[in-house]
């Protein structure tokens, strides 16, 4: 009799909870690729190739470890296509007498976990996730009877509860945010960091044909593949952000640029997500370097609340809130995705380019994610169910527990502001100020009215006058508001008028049944 351990594809971590509470002489390890995730939403090439071929080493490692695994290749011709049917599977394979499993990252999994027990006749002990500072039940305990659950504050308690970044219990340097530092636009030099690149091996190439073979209607693209798939080098890779970019991580983080695919971001949140670097131990490492002089304070501060900050926040969310949180629409919005967001085919030059990126490598950073094809959807009204789909599809790292509040909630405001304080729209003129990419746009950032003018700019004013019932006691619009008021009523009309325009001819360019998969 053994006990039976599935180990998920973003739980490739050789410290796992179900790890720790077996033992390696009386376990098996069990792996999985399967059908069901590969396609429950169209997942990008890159993605799935990475995805694949981490877990195919990550298997290596264990074997190294000691461990006995049992892996299931996609392409085996007894592959029943689920989590559910390959521990059937093994559990006949194997006699197994118990399960013991780390808790899934997304309800979705989580449901079919806790139906094993019964369906299987054989005890279950699902373990909690100890890769996170903060559990559901305490995370729960913070948000209890708070009328609005601030993610600053959530912040401070993180920095508290571990340590970093403090003196005492002080935050470090007086201040708990440097985030108004973090804003600068940045020129294109050629001493910017480059993150290192990883040829593929022979597992990663034959990963690679069976994407291209098994999954050619996928978005995206696999030429020049490079990312880590291993433990190893993805720690390389983290060495390289902390020696070269972190210095300047934090003046440069919302900057974009065209060409710039990765400027001063470190590139590791795939690996943290699935598992092959410990994000708190990479908060350490960046805590250690401003300790010792070697990068400033707003730097170090900014990367730590990404991790123990944002991260740690949008899962505690998406667990308090339950499985129907991706079916809330607060602003009712419906339109569809332009086809162009699965082709970068637009001439709007910031569209272009942080889609052209996307599809490339999987990859974009959350300046470009949010103020650029969040705000454009936002701006369209486009149904956030569907927005929300996109984004876990083309990126890299995207998981449902982080992804979905960051889309849904923060992004395209559709919790009605639980998560962001307002909506995260702008008009052209912030991504003027952030990038160059206004500098080559077919389009004019100064203008509002006229075919040759930037289509965000009335999109924007657009947005707000069409939704102002909802939004108008909203503090943070208070400004925008009274900008519009001021403005003439044949000026409103004409801007109005220049979005109708816009939206009639988007519509012609959108996907309407893509909004009703999942």
């Amino acid at each position: 009799m053994t006990t039976l351990v599935p180990v998920l594809g973003d739980q490739l971590s050789l410290g796992l909870s179900s790890l720790r509470a077996v033992d390696p002489g009386d376990a098996v390890v069990l792996m999985m690729e399967v059908a069901d995730e590969a396609t429950y939403v169209r997942h990008h090439k890159t993605k799935l190739a990475y995805i694949l071929s981490a877990m195919r080493h990550h298997a290596q490692a264990l074997e190294a470890a000691g461990w006995r695994v049992d892996y299931l290749r996609l392409d085996d011709p007894e592959n029943s296509g689920s989590f559910t049917g390959e521990v059937a599977r093994a559990i006949q394979r194997h006699d197994s007498d118990r399960i013991v499993v780390t808790e899934a990252g997304e309800w979705r999994v989580s449901a079919m976990l806790d139906g094993w027990e019964t369906l299987f006749g054989l005890p279950v002990e699902i373990l909690a996730d100890t890769r996170f500072v903060c559990s559901h039940q305490k995370f729960d305990a913070w948000a209890s009877g708070k009328r609005e659950l601030t993610m600053e504050f959530f912040y401070r308690e993180m920095r508290r509860k571990t340590g970093l970044l403090m003196e005492d219990d002080k935050p470090a340097g007086g201040r708990w945010n440097f985030d108004k530092e973090n804003r600068k636009p940045a020129k294109a030099d050629l001493l910017t960091p480059r993150p290192l690149r990883f040829a593929p091996d022979a597992i990663t190439r034959d990963v690679i044909a069976l994407v291209e073979d098994r999954f050619a209607d996928h978005p995206g693209e696999l030429e020049g593949f490079d990312y880590a798939v291993t433990a190893s080098d993805a720690e390389r890779q983290a060495a390289s952000f902390f020696a070269n970019a972190l210095p300047q991580f934090g003046d440069y983080e919302d900057a974009m640029l065209t060409g710039e695919r990765f400027l001063w971001h470190s590139i590791l949140s795939p690996y943290i997500n699935s598992g092959l670097l410990d994000p708190i131990e990479l908060c350490w490492r960046a805590e250690a370097k401003y300790r010792k002089g070697r990068a400033p304070l707003n730097s170090v501060e900014g990367y730590i609340r990404q991790i123990i900050g944002w991260r740690e926040y949008m899962r505690g969310i998406y667990w308090r809130e339950g499985p129907g949180y991706v079916d809330r629409n607060f602003l009712n919005h419906h339109r569809a995705l332009p086809h162009w967001y699965w082709t970068g085919d637009t001439d709007m030059h910031c569209l272009s380019e942080t889609i052209g990126q996307t599809l490339a490598t999987a990859h974009a950073h959350h300046i470009q994610r949010l103020m650029v094809t969040g705000n454009f959807a936002l701006l369209i009204g486009a149904d956030p169910k569907q927005v929300h789909l996109w984004y876990l599809e083309v990126y890299l790292d995207a998981y449902e527990w982080v992804e979905l509040p960051n889309t849904l909630g923060m992004s395209q405001f559709g919790d009605g502001g639980l998560l962001g304080s307002k909506p995260y729209v702008s008009s052209g003129a912030y991504i003027n100020r952030m990038s160059d990419y206004c500098s080559t746009c077919r389009y004019n950032v100064k203008e509002r009215i006229g075919d040759d003018a930037c289509p965000f700019n009335a999109l924007y004013w657009d947005f707000l006058a069409r939704h102002r019932e909802k939004l108008s006691g909203n503090h943070r619009l208070a400004m925008p508001y009274r900008t519009w008021d001021r403005q003439s009523e044949e000026d409103q009309q004409a801007t109005r008028a220049q979005a109708a325009a816009f939206l009639r001819q988007l519509d012609k360019e959108c996907r309407p049944s893509y909004a009703n998969r999942g």
